[in-house]
């Protein structure tokens, strides 16, 4: 008679299990696992991707199944709540409620058949790098739990918040090329406040809508950008490109100050006073910083040293705040 199949899902780092084949391929249709949760059973080398083993279809048919060996199990690392250790039938469980991260259901509701009631805990699990929610390349850099954001898609969300700021001053821009601009005023570095005089007299000679339509777009975009970085780590570039900012240590939106005053405020005014002063030496410093970038383990260039963040494809679950469990 063949053994019944033991299988053991896990989110972020906490394993629930075993189920059998039957509770899966329900918990699989009603959505309360889903594709990119985490599943071993005897048979698997190591953690995989729930789609993986279903070719991304929400029912799972394996070819054999066999009784895992408590004792002799690759799984190791995976959190386990302390309660969940008793020998007592109600405190040696943990439900999908538990592993989803929300608040448990009461003890006196009636068990169904999403309800682990036979988890047999295992100290010390580490999921292998290949077995993270979402899909790694071959050539992405992994550290942790957080895939790191390939350097080109550093350069192009850059380029990205670039294009975004130039199409806000379009309307000025459009202006000032009817009107007869002498270039040679900015070519003097020597005398800036000439040059800064001079841009005024121009900006004088602009038509109000003008002027205000520039200011409405630039000052929208900004704090636009503003609001996307303090709610989830990501400038407008960033958002399109899918990457995102994280504390170099909880890997976590990181604090407001590193956010914002270090990362985004501070970055602005040093880059403001470069391209003021010259804009080839603005992206000089722009090249140096993804050089280092690229050729450090962590994808870490000067801005992110200065942080102490890095930059991340984005996951749902950076944006989750760290409780004081943790």
């Amino acid at each position: 008679m063949q053994a019944i199949m033991q299988i053991f899902l896990a989110r972020n780092n906490v394993q629930a299990g075993p189920y059998n084949l039957e509770q899966l391929n329900i918990m699989l249709a009603s959505g309360e696992v889903l594709l990119d949760d985490l599943i071993w059973h005897e048979g698997l080398d190591q953690w995989q991707r729930v789609g993986n083993v279903t070719n991304n279809q929400t029912v799972y048919r394996p070819t054999g199944a066999t009784t895992p060996d408590a004792n002799d199990s690759i799984i190791n690392n995976v959190t386990v709540f302390p309660e969940d250790t008793s020998n007592t039938k109600d405190n040696n469980s943990v439900s999908l409620d538990r592993l989803y991260g929300k608040p448990e259901r009461s003890k006196n509701v009636k068990a169904d058949m999403t309800t682990n009631r036979h988890q047999t805990p295992h100290n010390n699990v580490s999921l292998n790098k290949t077995a993270l929610k979402k899909t790694v390349a071959d050539n992405d850099k992994v550290v942790g739990n957080v895939v790191l954001a390939p350097i080109m898609s550093r350069v192009l969300a850059t380029a990205l918040n670039g294009l975004l700021y130039v199409l806000a001053i379009l309307p000025l821009v459009m202006a000032l090329t009817k009107m007869d601009v002498d270039y040679t005023k900015f070519q003097n570095i020597q005398d800036m406040d000439a040059a800064y005089q001079y841009s005024m007299s121009l900006m004088e000679s602009l038509p109000s809508s003008t002027l205000m339509m520039s200011q409405v777009m630039v000052f929208g975009l900004f704090a636009l950008q503003l609001l996307f970085i303090i709610m989830r780590g990501q400038s407008l570039g960033k958002l399109i490109t899918g990457i995102r900012v994280v504390d170099q240590t909880t890997h976590r939106l990181p604090s407001f100050i590193k956010l914002v005053g270090t990362r985004t405020l501070l970055l602005f005014i040093i880059y403001n006073l470069l391209f003021s002063f010259t804009s080839f030496l603005g992206f000089v410093i722009i090249a140096i910083h993804y050089y280092m970038a690229s050729k450090s383990p962590e994808n870490i260039g000067w801005h992110d040293k200065l942080a102490k963040t890095l930059v991340v494809k984005a996951d749902s679950s950076q944006l989750v705040k760290k409780s004081k469990s943790e």
